[in-house]
């Protein structure tokens, strides 16, 4: 079962109106009350007079909320939708019923046993969910004491679904990138684009930062991919944080719609950024920054990687649980490296996989910043070097460095290692980012074999 807790309303009769309409789509079918906060609530779809009794029952909620007058919550409607999964049984009434007081108790909504709970409602009008609505006023009149209700609500669903034998679904763990919203992904479609705003920049954040020595450096890199970066500053003159856009994406008022770091991942914070670029410690380039000399070119700078990742998959095995964290966010950034530089035949693979395994970069274990060092350096060469041209020496040292990210390897291994902590999301992440591995891979290989007169000797000893 999966718990939607949204942004707390202002209007108790709009959610009743939508509950008991047809729906978006007119997909809502028999809405029905299923359980109130004392069990004589009116029911709307029950009623001779269907308009009527939701304009008593919208009343009866907001009782307490005009009774608090400027004490109530300016957003006092909350609501929360409960599905199961498609694949459990059609739960009974009286089933939604007893599940829909659980939620309201766990959230502080309406505490069992308390009788000054807030007034709730739960809603079906359709067989796999239920819309619970209450109104955040006690009988005190004071404030629901719903903090954390999301948490909450979830362990309890938790409980519910090993009790009933249903389906045990994934869940958060306060470690994923904000989906986006339902508006977000409209507008991207009116636009011809297959991903949002938000999802963009995170991508432009995510690669600039990939081997970036500074902070002045990451910033830079971002403007030159065409991003709109706004800094905040601190009367000290230090950043604080800052914030990115995407060149021509607007509001109604024609301004840029900003995102911060935080609102694009947990880790794209400017703090957090700053903790990465300090702990790696990474040496500034000098002189002017003019092409690599031949020797130091992208197939040098492609077999160091190589050898940095197979150390990397040896500490992901390891006990060392900090020193793990850290080769999966280093290889993430490697993977970057990889994908902005890799030529156009198998760029568009790497870069899914790197879009895949980003997720897997993020667990609650606290990563030992220090230990991923020689991969943010490799991911920094790999950058310096510039563009591979995807034939000869470049096109061996191009699948050489992607070997590692295939099956059986670090991805792989990174799978794993989420499973074996609990972690499901991250560790579908690292599936996901195995098959697109799989694909830049096979590519290379056919493109090694049409040019097999290119590649050096030692690229099939390799393999």
């Amino acid at each position: 079962m999966i718990a939607n807790i949204v942004k707390p309303g202002r209007s108790t009769r709009g959610v009743i109106n939508y509950l008991y309409g047809p729906g978006r789509a007119n997909e809502h079918t028999d809405p029905h009350l299923v359980a109130s906060w004392d069990g004589f609530a009116p029911d709307p779809g029950r009623s001779a007079d269907e308009n009527a009794a939701r304009a008593q029952l919208a009343k009866a909620m907001d009782l307490r909320v005009k009774q608090a007058g400027d004490r109530a919550p300016d957003g006092h409607v909350w609501h929360c939708s409960v599905r199961a999964a498609p694949t459990d049984r059609v739960l009974t009434d009286t089933e939604w019923a007893a599940i829909a007081r659980r939620v309201v108790s766990a959230a502080g909504i309406a505490p069992e046993g308390d009788p000054d709970g807030c007034r709730w409602i739960a809603v079906r009008h359709a067989d796999d969910h239920i819309h619970i609505v209450a109104t955040k006023v006690r009988g005190d009149l004071t404030p629901a004491r719903n903090w954390n209700d999301h948490r909450r609500v979830n362990k309890e669903l938790i409980a519910i679904e090993t009790e009933l034998g249903l389906f045990k679904a994934e869940r958060g763990d306060r470690t994923t990138a904000p989906r986006p919203t339902r508006a977000e992904k409209e507008k991207a479609t009116r636009a011809g684009h297959q991903r949002t705003a938000r999802e963009r920049l995170r991508e432009h954040v995510r690669t600039a930062l990939a081997g970036a020595a500074g902070e002045d450096e990451f910033f830079t890199r971002l403007t030159a991919k065409g991003v709109r970066v706004k800094q905040r500053i601190a009367p000290s003159g230090d950043a604080i944080g800052y914030s990115v856009a995407i060149v021509g994406d607007r509001n109604a008022d024609r301004d840029p719609i900003w995102f911060s770091g935080a609102k694009l991942a947990p880790d794209l914070s400017l703090p957090r950024i700053r903790q990465r670029l300090t702990a790696s410690n990474l040496p500034h380039d000098e002189g002017t920054g003019t092409a690599p000399t031949p020797q130091r070119g992208p197939s040098f700078a492609r077999r160091n990687a190589v050898a940095t990742a197979t150390q990397a998959l040896d500490l992901l095995n390891s006990d060392d649980e900090g020193a793990a964290a850290a080769q999966l966010v280093g290889a993430g950034e490697l993977l970057d490296a990889l994908a902005q530089t890799s030529a156009a035949l198998t760029r568009n693979e790497l870069q899914e996989a790197a879009r895949a395994f980003e997720r897997a970069t993020r667990s609650h274990i606290h990563a030992q910043r220090t230990h991923y060092r020689a991969l943010r350096q490799a991911a920094r060469d790999i950058i310096r070097a510039g563009p591979s041209l995807g034939r000869g020496e470049d096109g061996a040292t191009s699948a050489m460095t992607s070997a590692p990210f295939c099956p059986n390897t670090p991805t792989s291994s990174s799978a794993t290692w989420h499973r074996s902590r609990g972690c499901s999301r991250p560790q579908a992440a690292a599936g996901a980012m195995n098959r697109h591995g799989r694909g830049a891979e096979k590519h290379l290989g056919s493109v090694l074999t049409g040019r097999g007169r290119g590649v050096p000797a030692w690229w099939y000893w390799t393999r």
